[in-house]
């Protein structure tokens, strides 16, 4: 037997290139160390001095949630004033925060171009979940999803997508104090790529920013608290295990090419046979324990007792848990949420396989914020108003 083929370390040590602003500094959000550590040589900090001067830095910013210079006390004033001129700590802009009578917080966040994504915090009781977005729309056209729906406007970059938990950390008021570790009994303690957008179509930004929130210096992750959502961009899987190694998720939810092509099209490219092959390695790769497959339940598509056994055998040999996923609807859906007794006989059937098979309690539907929900405003509304002008009569 082979050994599980080790985490790269190093996927960071390549420098890239700094963004600069409009006012000709760098925004040290999301950098990864190595162009960061680049950044501060070119501005001005000793070679000698600069490992120190980046773990300072990185604390700072990344552990304790500081945004201004000033405030980094253990660095000279002569060295914060050199940061001041070269660098700037910018994060996304929290435009709202909506609260679900569940607790559920759902924030629509601003980003360059002023293009808006939508951001989720879950509380349960033990772990605190945040689902951010990698991405302004999405490229996939999912059937039962609402993102879906929204044409995919651009990628978002590393700071956009760990500026998303910057910004939740501010508003549950989660940052340690200053001086000290702060590590224990946090309220976001999970991060799950679920929200809008296909991540692995995002990878170079996702990773950087996954590591970041992983960092011991930092925010300090642990990569099993980190999932993954894909819907199957095959050739990046085996990327994702190397050079993150977080837990993965499957958007999955049907057991036949011919159902999974309508609801997940991406199928017609990396079909259910294709997809099942590289997952099969995902485990041993990246150390992970288990890959969890979402289903959602679409009554009269892919809820029958014959679809439960069939996805059963299709998993055979993987370890895996079955999230099951009852459909939330959304404005002009084309598909229903199965009835609860046909979710649980679906759930009944995968739990004596042996397969954990918890069903979802969907969280946040007052507010939208449900799984499957999430649209931005900006390209909602711009969408709405393109489509009030085309409805209004012509007065030549």
């Amino acid at each position: 037997m082979t050994a599980p083929t080790a985490i790269t370390p190093d996927v960071l040590t390549l420098p890239r290139k700094a963004p600069v602003g409009a006012d000709g500094r760098i925004n040290i959000v999301g950098l990864p160390r190595m162009a960061l550590q680049q950044a501060l040589i070119d501005a001005g900090t000793p070679e000698r001095q600069v490992k120190m001067r980046l773990g300072q830095i990185w604390q700072w910013i990344y552990h304790w949630g500081v945004r201004d210079f000033s405030a980094m006390t253990n660095l000279a004033k002569e060295y914060r004033s050199l940061l001041e001129t070269h660098f700037v700590i910018e994060l996304p802009e929290l435009v709202t925060r909506q609260l679900s009578a569940d607790g559920t917080r759902k924030y629509l966040v601003r980003i360059a171009g002023g293009h808006e994504v939508e951001v989720v915090y879950i509380p349960e009781d033990d772990r605190g979940t945040l689902c951010i977005s990698s991405q302004v729309g999405c490229t996939l056209t999912c059937s039962f999803c609402h993102t879906g729906t929204q044409k995919l406007v651009r990628n978002l970059t590393a700071a956009e997508i760990i500026g998303q938990v910057m910004l939740a950390r501010d508003d549950l008021e989660d940052w340690p104090l200053p001086g000290t570790r702060g590590v224990e009994n946090r309220r976001l303690s999970n991060i799950v790529l679920m929200g809008m957008g296909e991540p692995l179509y995002n990878f170079d930004a996702v990773r950087d920013a996954m590591k970041i929130a992983m960092d011991g210096e930092g925010i300090a992750l642990s990569r099993r608290r980190i999932t993954l959502s894909t819907s199957g961009v095959v050739p990046e899987i085996a990327r994702t295990a190397s050079e993150i190694g977080c837990l993965l998720a499957i958007s999955f939810h049907a057991t036949t090419d011919e159902v999974r092509d309508r609801l997940v099209p991406i199928n017609k490219k990396w079909n259910i046979n294709t997809l099942l092959s590289a997952l099969r390695e995902y485990p041993k790769l990246s150390n992970s324990e288990r890959i969890t497959f979402e289903y959602v339940m679409l009554k009269g598509v892919n809820d029958t007792d014959a679809d439960a056994r069939r996805l059963v055998q299709l998993i055979a040999g993987i370890p895996a848990k079955i999230n099951l996923i009852p459909f939330n609807e959304w404005p002009d859906a084309p598909y229903q949420r199965s009835d609860w007794d046909r979710i649980q006989a679906f759930s009944d059937i995968i739990f004596r396989a042996g397969y954990s098979s918890p069903i979802r309690k969907p969280r946040g539907e007052d507010i939208m914020a449900a799984c499957g929900q999430l649209k931005s405003a900006t390209e909602r509304a711009r969408r709405e108003r393109a489509q009030i002008s085309t409805d209004q009569p012509s007065h030549q």
